[in-house]
């Protein structure tokens, strides 16, 4: 496991999907992958306290991927660690009418980390290139200008939503928020598997929703929209990071590992020095204290 590489699942160009691993082979138990990851969830939140001193940079953790792939479990488990003032969790569901009387980037700039905190986003403003190809009657939802019926949808209007991520996270990254964005890339196979879990396991029927299967049924074109907004969106300076996500274990260890090495590009995120008037006067406010 010392050998992973995040450098290996960086994507700054074009990918191709369906050549891409779902699974990665590492000889390692459960353990040990919860070992390591333990030990990177240790330092995350030791690093998130120095930044929340800091008080310079935001970061957003971008989590996409299909039903079941393991984003709610990852939250939970490479986040643990943190002081709850540090880090919250935003879910991006079906728009609400209040949103939709905004532009669709507006709730998301809502959602971006106060400086010195962490965000999460479950599902992210890339569900407006993803859901919304393969349904293009929720696009309607909007009351967009020119945009009356599916049929006004055009290949233009995507490329031109492209864009406007990429300038949203450009804007954004130029004001002392860091975006990392994850897909974490499940296998067909394992997805039916995780299903049948939910119906199978009593604790887990809760989970399961009919939605899931009528989704499913979707998989190839929401293969495709991934893959193209992947390609569209990963920059050298924003990079996406492709996920084999088969293994729900290693892919926790992996995105934490991630998370940790690209925060240490950030070499001026310090603990701000004490003032210079209090440091030199230290001896005497011990002292009053100790006279209390």
């Amino acid at each position: 496991m010392e050998s992973i590489n995040p450098d290996d699942f960086k994507v700054i160009d074009k990918i191709d999907l369906s050549k891409s691993p779902t699974n990665l082979e590492v000889e390692a138990s459960d353990d040990k992958k919860e070992d390591k990851l333990e030990s990177v969830t240790e330092k995350l939140s030791e690093l998130q306290d120095v930044m929340y001193a800091h008080n310079k940079y935001g970061v957003l953790i971008c989590l996409q991927g299909m039903d079941t792939s393991g984003k709610d479990s990852l939250i939970r488990e490479v986040f643990k660690g943190f002081n709850s003032r540090g880090v919250i969790v935003h879910s991006f569901k079906t728009p609400n009418s209040t949103e939709l009387e905004h532009d669709y980037l507006w709730r998301h700039y809502l959602a971006l980390p106060e400086k010195g905190k962490f965000a999460i986003f479950n599902r992210t403003h890339y569900e407006n290139v993803l859901v919304t190809r393969v349904h293009p009657e929720y696009i309607l939802n909007e009351n967009l200008p020119g945009i009356e019926k599916v049929e006004d949808i055009t290949p233009k209007f995507w490329e031109n939503r492209m864009e406007q991520i990429r300038n949203f996270e450009k804007h954004i990254t130029q004001n002392g928020t860091i975006v990392l964005k994850f897909f974490l890339h499940l296998s067909k196979e394992e997805q039916r598997q995780r299903l049948m879990r939910r119906l199978e396991e009593g604790k887990h029927n809760w989970k399961f929703s009919t939605g899931d299967l009528k989704e499913r049924d979707h998989w190839d074109e929401y293969m495709n929209y991934y893959q193209e907004a992947i390609n569209n969106t990963a920059t050298a300076a924003i990079p996406w990071y492709v996920i084999p996500a088969d293994d729900k274990e290693m892919a926790r260890y992996i995105v934490g590992k991630i998370i940790w090495e690209e925060m240490q590009k950030y070499t001026d995120i310090k603990e701000p020095e004490m003032d210079d008037k209090v440091k030199a006067n230290i001896a005497m406010y011990k002292e009053m204290l100790e006279k209390e």
